[in-house]
C-alpha cells in the first residue's frame, strides 16, 4: 500500500491541477464574455449610427420637398395678389361695394359669437 503522505500529496497535486484549469478555463469564459458584449455593442452602435443617418437623409428630403411647396405657394399668392390688385385698378367702385359687404358679413357673423 502507498503511503497516506504520498496520496495526500498526489490528492492535493490533482486539485491544483483541476482548479487551474477551471480557473483557466474561467478567464477564457470571460475574455469570451467581454468580446461578444464589445461585437453587440458595435452592433447596436453602428445600427443607432444608420438609422441616424436614414433619419437625417428623410428630414433633408421632406425639408427640400417643403421648402419647394413653400416657394411654389409664395409665387401663387403672388400672381393672385397682382390679378387682385389688376382688378380693383379697373374697377375701383365694385371692388369698394365688394369689400364693404365682406366687411358687413364679416361683422355679423363675429357679432353672433
Amino acid at each position: 500500500m502507498s503511503n497516506p503522505n504520498e496520496a495526500a500529496k498526489s490528492a492535493k497535486a490533482e486539485a491544483e491541477s483541476q482548479f487551474e484549469r477551471v480557473k483557466e478555463r474561467g478567464a477564457e469564459m470571460a475574455g469570451n464574455v467581454r468580446e461578444a458584449g464589445r461585437e453587440y455593442a458595435e452592433k447596436a452602435r453602428q445600427r443607432g449610427q444608420d438609422y441616424a443617418d436614414r433619419a437625417r437623409d428623410q428630414a433633408d428630403h421632406l425639408y427640400e420637398a417643403g421648402s419647394r411647396r413653400a416657394d411654389e405657394a409664395a409665387f401663387y399668392a403672388e400672381l393672385g395678389y397682382e390679378e387682385v390688385s389688376d382688378v380693383v385698378r379697373r374697377n375701383p367702385v365694385q371692388s369698394l361695394g365688394i369689400a364693404a359687404g365682406v366687411g358687413f358679413l364679416l361683422g355679423l357673423i363675429v357679432a353672433r359669437r
